[in-house]
C-alpha cells in the first residue's frame, strides 16, 4: 500500500530535533520493528491513503526496509475530523510548553467545530470514533466542556485558547516564523496582544505583529509615554509654586510613598511598587490592565497555568513526587500560597 503525506496535517506536527529523530531511529532499530502503528486515513476525494500519525517511524522505514510495521486505518468524517485528532494526539503525547498546550486545545476546538457529526464506522464504536461526537453535543457546547475535562482545566479556558490560536496563526501568515517564537517561549507577548491579531483586518496586522516581537521593557516604556500623553491632555497644566500648598503632596513625596509601599511586605524589598507594576504591565499586557474583564482573564489564565505545571510536574516525576521531603517542601508551597489566596 502506498502511503501520502498530506502537507495540510503534516504541518500540524512539531518536527523532532535531530536528536530526538536520532534517538527514536536507535530505539527502532534496537527492538527490531516498529512498536506503534502508523495511523493512516483513505481521502473520500481521491482514495488516497494519506498518514495521521506516525510521519517520523514511517522515515524512519523508508530509510531502513527490512524493519516491519503495521499501519491502522482510521475512519473520520472529513479533514476537519483529521486534524482535530492530530491536535489531541499531540496534547497526551509531548512534553509542552504553556503557550504550546494553549494553541494546541485552541486548535482541536475550532477543528471539531467545524468537522461534520461523526457517529462511528464498521471500525469503531460511538465512544470511540475519535474526537468529534455527534451533533447534539456539539450544538449543545458539550464539546468544549468534553476538551476541558480532557486537559483539566475549564469551558471558558477553551475558549479563551481557540481566540489565542486564530491569534498565532493570522500572526504567522503576516510574519512566517513567529509562531514558532511564540509557542517555544523565545518571545513572550501576551494573550490579548495575541488574539488582538486575528480581530484587525488583514491590512491592519503588520504593525500588532511588530509589537509582538517587541521586548517587554520597551512595551512597558511605550505604555508609559501613552499614559503620560493622555493625563496631560486631559489635566491643565498648573505652574508648581516652590512652597506646597496645605494639603498637597509633591512628585516626590509620591514616589516615596510608593517605594514605602513595595517595601512593607517583606520579600520584595529591593524595588519599588511603582517598579513592580512598570514590570509586569510590560511583560503581561502591551497597553495596561484597563478593564475588569482584561484582569480577570489574566488571573484566569495565571490560576490555569500554575494547576497545568503542578499536574505536568507530578505526572513526570513520580518517584520524586512519592518522597517525604518533596512532599514537605511541596506542602510549604502550597500552604504559602493559601495564606495568599485566603486574603481575599
Amino acid at each position: 500500500m502506498e502511503l501520502t503525506i498530506n502537507p495540510r496535517f503534516a504541518e500540524q506536527i512539531p518536527p523532532l530535533s535531530a536528536q530526538e529523530f536520532a534517538q527514536l531511529e536507535e530505539n527502532i532499530l534496537e527492538d527490531g520493528r516498529v512498536i506503534n502503528p502508523i495511523i493512516i486515513w483513505k481521502q473520500p476525494e481521491t482514495g488516497a491513503y494519506v498518514i495521521v500519525d506516525g510521519y517520523n517511524r514511517y522515515r524512519i522505514v523508508q530509510r531502513h526496509p527490512e524493519i516491519p510495521y503495521e499501519i491502522f486505518e482510521k475512519q473520520f468524517p472529513d479533514e476537519y475530523a483529521v486534524l482535530a485528532f492530530i491536535y489531541k494526539t499531540q496534547l497526551g503525547r509531548r512534553n509542552l510548553t504553556p503557550q504550546q498546550r494553549k494553541y494546541l486545545i485552541g486548535k482541536q476546538y475550532n477543528a471539531e467545530k467545524m468537522s461534520r457529526p461523526f457517529h462511528g464506522n464498521q471500525y469503531t464504536s460511538v465512544s470511540e470514533s475519535g474526537p468529534v461526537q455527534n451533533e447534539q453535543e456539539q450544538n449543545s457546547g458539550l464539546t468544549c466542556e468534553r476538551i476541558a475535562r480532557e486537559n483539566n482545566t475549564n469551558s471558558a479556558y477553551v475558549r479563551r485558547a481557540a481566540k489565542y490560536a486564530d491569534g498565532i496563526d493570522a500572526a504567522e501568515d503576516t510574519d512566517p516564523g513567529i509562531k514558532h517564537d511564540i509557542l517555544s517561549g523565545t518571545i513572550s507577548p501576551t494573550d490579548k496582544a495575541v488574539t488582538e491579531v486575528a480581530k484587525a483586518p488583514p491590512g491592519d496586522r503588520d504593525g500588532l505583529v511588530r509589537q509582538l516581537r517587541e521586548p517587554p521593557e520597551k512595551k512597558s516604556v511605550k505604555s508609559q509615554e501613552k499614559s503620560q500623553e493622555k493625563n496631560s491632555k486631559e489635566r491643565p497644566k498648573i505652574i508648581p509654586e516652590k512652597k506646597e500648598s496645605p494639603g498637597t503632596v509633591s512628585q516626590e513625596r509620591e514616589l516615596d510613598a510608593d517605594d514605602r509601599e513595595g517595601i512593607a511586605d517583606g520579600p520584595v524589598t529591593k524595588v519599588s511598587h511603582r517598579k513592580i507594576m512598570e514590570i509586569y504591565d510590560g511583560l503581561v499586557h502591551s497597553e495596561g490592565i484597563t478593564t475588569e474583564d482584561d484582569v480577570i482573564v489574566d488571573m484566569q489564565d495565571a490560576a490555569d497555568t500554575l494547576i497545568f505545571r503542578w499536574n505536568k510536574c507530578l505526572e513526570l516525576n513520580p518517584e520524586i513526587a512519592k518522597t517525604e521531603t518533596f512532599q514537605f517542601r511541596v506542602r510549604k508551597i502550597a500552604k504559602e500560597a493559601m495564606e495568599f489566596l485566603h486574603k481575599f
